[in-house]
């Protein structure tokens, strides 16, 4: 098994219902910032490449991705140039958003959790933490995530960087509001008749964050 899609977007462009819909047209397991939650040994391994120079060296994506055909969201998607590289015949996906949708979605939601004060001891969710800190906050974000017109050009060099980088037929530059006839257009896939995903809206992401912090069972996400 080999990586055949791989999301260049950024978490909060609907990655986790293209998770969904990759899984759904057979190209998963998909990995996502939930499946580090499984594998947390992982969160050590994303860390590790983030520090390499440059970005991914001396990392065995062969082993960190192990038994998956896709990927989307971070931490994955902030390596999408030496994955790209690395799996050479897979696909790239950017999904985006409108702007104003994506701040108010990420503000609310991963920007907020980064804040929000708590005590943590489970020594898997602190090797979580320093890695998301690490990548998302201070790598991606440079440590500022209360400044909209900051994050804001963050979002869009990303997607500009992405364009500019990848062959038009090797990249998909998808909103998942468009729904499955682009995307399987682009994956050369019969189109489903089950409607497309849609999950992990902003209350429902807050509703899990707070229950993971209070130690409680996680409320399940809507398919």
């Amino acid at each position: 098994m080999t990586m055949k899609v791989i999301g260049a977007g950024f978490g909060r462009t609907g990655t986790l219902s293209m998770k969904g819909a990759l899984e759904h047209l057979g190209l998963g397991p998909c990995y996502h910032m939930l499946e580090v939650l499984n594998r947390p040994e992982n969160a050590d391994a994303w860390f590790d490449a983030a520090q390499g120079e440059p970005l991914g060296a001396g990392a065995d994506w062969d082993d960190i991705l192990r038994g998956y055909q896709s990927s989307v969201d971070w931490p994955a998607c902030h390596f999408w140039r030496p994955l790209s590289e690395h799996y050479p015949d897979a696909k790239v996906i950017l999904t985006v958003r409108d702007e104003e949708a994506w701040w108010n979605s990420i503000s609310n939601t991963i920007f907020r959790s980064f804040q929000t004060k708590d005590s943590v001891n489970d020594p898997d969710r602190l090797r979580m933490r320093r890695m998301s800190r690490d990548l998302i906050v201070n790598k991606v974000f440079g440590g500022n995530l209360t400044d909209r017109e900051h994050a804001l050009a963050v979002y869009r060099r990303n997607i500009e960087t992405v364009e500019a980088a990848l062959p038009k037929e090797r990249l998909l530059v998808f909103d998942v509001a468009q729904g499955w006839e682009p995307l399987c257009a682009f994956l050369e896939l019969p189109v489903p008749d089950d409607p497309f995903p849609s999950t992990n809206t902003t209350k429902q992401f807050q509703e899990r964050m707070a229950a993971r912090n209070a130690g409680k069972p996680l409320p399940p996400l809507n398919p």
